[in-house]
Order: structure tokens, then C-alpha cells, then sequence
């Protein structure tokens, strides 16, 4: 049975937490510091809906990521996610026409729940701005270049010691695109991802 990325990142989570819980107290970490980098690897999982009749949808795939966190006060913190241009094929019906990057930056104002031993959750929300290149699609066929919509996400940093963390996070994010032929629109491609990410960060 196929498992669902939230179902291949709960033991993972799980297995953090417990290995946490059996450290000797001593050994609780304590860091701090104003800035925060990662290096993830994410799922996209989009959601493809669309109003063109063509039965329009990009592919899943798995993406590198970085992301560098900068603490405002404790709680407070701004999160840049950033990764480079990636190439996602576009399908009708099921069959491949085309295929196109993107470079999908997300801007987000995080709020981290302080005073927790082991581990420490975030919940954000933000802008994220979608750039398209490299499109190749069947003649006549265009969508517009650029997209702007909210993200919203949560996440936990597990400790691990002398600044480093086990990061997970999850954001939802709205990204859509005009489709047109022949000079006349068709509809809206919504990609509207769903991004799983597991990876490492260090604090300082």
C-alpha cells in the first residue's frame, strides 16, 4: 500500500522524540542564537485543479531546499526559503505535453512556542512568489510567467545539540497560472502544493 508523505514522516518524528526523551538531563541542549539555516529535502505534492477542460497537472517530485530562519525576538522570527529552478513536466489527461521551472521562494513570518523541553514548535504564514522559465509547451499554448500567493505552515525543531537540529515542516501553498491558446484564455491551472520537508539546521 502506497504510504502518504505525512505517513513516511510520523516514525521519523517519532523515533526523534523518543531518542530526545532518553538523554540523561545534562545533556539537554541549549541553544541559542539569532539565525537558523537548513538544508531540507521537500516533497511537492500538488493539488492540480483546473478550469481549462484539459485536465491539466504537473507532476510530484522531490526537491533540495535551503531556508535561513532570523530570530526578531524569542518567539518572533522571518523564514526565506529559497532552492533553485525546478523542472516539472506538464500533463494532459495523464499524457506528457510539455514541461516548464519554476522558482518558488516563500517569504514567512513564523511564531515559535517557547518554554517546551526537547522540542520546539513553529507555526507560519507568508507570500509566496513563483517565477516560470524553460516553458515548453505544444504551439499556442502560454501561461503567465509569475504567480503571488499566501503559504501557510507549521513545523518543529528537535534539538540536537551544540546548535544542530532535526527539523520538520509542512506548508501549504496557493500557486496558479493563466492558460491560454491561440490568444484566448482556457482557464487556471491550480497547482496549489502541499510541501513536506525533513531536514537538518544549525542555530547560532
Amino acid at each position: 500500500m502506497t504510504r502518504t508523505p505525512a505517513q513516511a514522516l510520523a516514525p521519523l518524528l517519532l523515533a526523534a522524540c523518543a531518542g530526545l526523551a532518553a538523554l540523561p538531563a545534562a545533556a539537554a541542549p541549549a541553544d541559542t542564537g539569532d539565525w537558523i539555516v537548513r538544508g531540507r529535502a521537500t516533497r511537492l505534492d500538488p493539488r492540480n485543479h483546473d478550469t481549462t477542460g484539459l485536465d491539466l497537472s504537473i507532476n510530484a517530485r522531490w526537491l533540495p531546499e535551503l531556508d535561513v530562519t532570523r530570530f526578531l525576538t524569542p518567539n518572533w522570527a522571518v523564514e526565506l526559503v529559497l532552492t533553485t529552478p525546478q523542472k516539472q513536466h506538464l500533463r494532459s489527461a495523464g499524457s506528457d505535453i510539455g514541461s516548464l521551472r519554476h522558482l518558488p521562494p516563500v517569504l514567512s513570518l513564523q511564531y515559535h512556542v517557547s518554554g517546551l523541553d526537547g522540542w520546539r514548535p513553529y507555526v507560519s504564514a507568508g507570500l509566496n512568489f513563483t517565477r516560470f522559465s524553460s516553458v515548453e509547451l505544444p504551439a499556442g499554448v502560454k501561461i503567465d510567467r509569475s504567480s503571488v500567493g499566501p503559504a501557510l505552515g507549521a513545523g518543529v525543531d528537535l534539538p540536537l545539540g551544540g546548535g544542530w537540529l532535526l527539523n520538520l515542516d509542512v506548508k501549504k501553498v496557493w500557486l496558479d497560472t493563466e492558460v491560454s491558446a491561440g490568444g484566448a484564455r482556457l482557464g487556471t491551472l491550480n497547482v496549489d502544493p502541499t510541501l513536506w520537508s525533513v531536514g537538518l539546521g544549525y542555530r547560532f
